[in-house]
């Protein structure tokens, strides 16, 4: 997007992609203040779903998939209030990290070699970082991207079908790029809120969806004490 007559604090715009928004309109120390603002409530979501996973003992996974929603948050700030090319990465690299954890989540319960694919997606997570870090390939890191995504679509469609609970498989229904934030924020939280009342039930730890606030959803579960 054109740049305003407002200065810039970071310097001249080298990122390979500007989105839906006048640079520096309303602040010299923030490119795209909407898209940088409207990352807050992904923090916020997050922040309630690891409480919430910490607090009933949930596996790891979960609270590592709700750490990850809050990197890349804060990653998509840094990002759109600079505009800066190395800080593209703290965006985009944590977007392809969260996809794997995602894919990890998904296709871990039935994979039978346990240490093969957290192995496998960290060592290419890692890869991916270096190369995208010192090579631009703008189309070709979204064809990656949704590529990574429709291999989380059958898995998901899966658990959405074998759900019986109505307000469990509400929240597998998905959801201007400030809009985009805030909508994939929710996004981000009830498709983690749903992997966990998943996983919850292939526990036996009879899951249950609460709304906090009489709005927002989150999983309530009863582990007996055999299964601890």
């Amino acid at each position: 997007m054109a740049d305003s007559m407002v200065a810039s604090f970071w310097g001249p715009v080298t990122s390979t992609t500007e989105l839906c928004e006048e640079n520096y309109a309303r602040s010299s120390y923030i490119a795209e203040f909407y898209n940088t603002l409207s990352n807050a409530p992904c923090i916020l979501l997050a922040l309630i779903g690891l409480v919430n996973a910490l607090r009933q003992r949930f596996e790891k996974r979960f609270s590592v998939l709700h750490i990850s929603n809050m990197i890349l948050s804060i990653g998509s700030i840094i990002f759109h209030a600079t505009l800066q090319h190395v800080l593209q990465q703290s965006d985009e690299t944590p977007m392809v990290w969260e996809i794997l954890l995602y894919l990890y989540v998904l296709y871990s319960p039935d994979w039978h070699y346990r240490s093969t694919m957290p192995t496998f997606l960290v060592l290419y997570g890692a890869a991916f970082a270096v190369v995208h870090f010192f090579v631009r390939f703008q189309v070709v890191f979204k064809l990656h991207y949704i590529g990574l995504c429709l291999l989380c679509i059958p898995r998901m469609y899966k658990y959405y079908i074998q759900t019986k609970d109505l307000a469990a498989k509400r929240l597998a229904k998905l959801w201007g790029h400030a809009w985009w934030h805030v909508l994939m924020g929710f996004n981000s939280y009830f498709a983690n809120t749903f992997l966990m009342f998943c996983r919850a039930q292939q526990r036996g730890w009879e899951p249950r969806i609460i709304h906090l606030f009489g709005f927002l959803p989150y999983v309530k579960i009863q582990k007996s004490r055999k299964r601890e």
